[in-house]
């Protein structure tokens, strides 16, 4: 039996759980991080707002590709994990929809320069591309199953559709603070709703 290990391997849970909280937390840090300041800030910037040592990003992340890379990973399941707690939550499936939509957006608006990035290897950002779909096409689409179940959208929509209508709508959103991608997609959200 291993020091602090009672034989249930409840420490070494522990300690995993503890890992992933700091990890979480370095990737929190680094998307705020990258959302003021683009992908190329300083590392020392991420590591104080995370509150760790510049060596604990290294050793998580020996590359600032593998940093983007993690931001991304994390900031898709944030986003893929959120929808099934607002279907629970919300008042109802088009409310629900509305506001995972709104993160999505979030999502868009504040990945500043880290599509660019990803895009210059092109077979990586293929496999995260394929990722992001593989985890958020899903979610959309229950989302607007159960808002077209309850009656309040149309049943002909897409979720990809859908989503591919929302990231056009924030295309240049980053470049013009005049540009309100978030109104825009709002009338999008308005306009699904089922014709009385």
């Amino acid at each position: 039996m291993k020091d602090g290990d009672d034989g249930t391997g409840r420490a070494a849970r522990s300690k995993r759980a503890d890992a992933r909280r700091n990890e979480e937390t370095l990737l929190d840090a680094a998307a705020a991080v990258f959302v003021t300041s683009g992908v190329e800030a300083p590392v020392r910037d991420i590591a104080a707002r995370a509150g760790v040592g510049m060596g604990t990003i290294y050793r998580h992340f020996p590359t600032r590709a593998d940093l983007i890379i993690a931001v991304y990973r994390h900031q898709v399941e944030a986003c893929a994990e959120a929808g099934p707690a607002l279907l629970d939550a919300s008042g109802s499936p088009h409310a629900a929809l509305g506001q995972w939509i709104d993160l999505f957006v979030d999502f868009l608006v504040t990945k500043h320069g880290l599509a660019a990035v990803l895009q210059s290897d092109d077979a990586g950002f293929d496999t995260l591309h394929a990722y992001f779909l593989d985890r958020l096409v899903p979610v959309c689409t229950q989302l607007l199953d159960a808002a077209a179940a309850s009656g309040e959208v149309r049943s002909d929509l897409e979720a990809y559709a859908l989503m591919r209508g929302v990231g056009n709508l924030c295309i240049g959103a980053d470049r013009d603070p005049r540009y309100d991608a978030r109104r825009l997609v709002g009338l999008l959200v308005a306009g699904l709703r089922r014709p009385q």
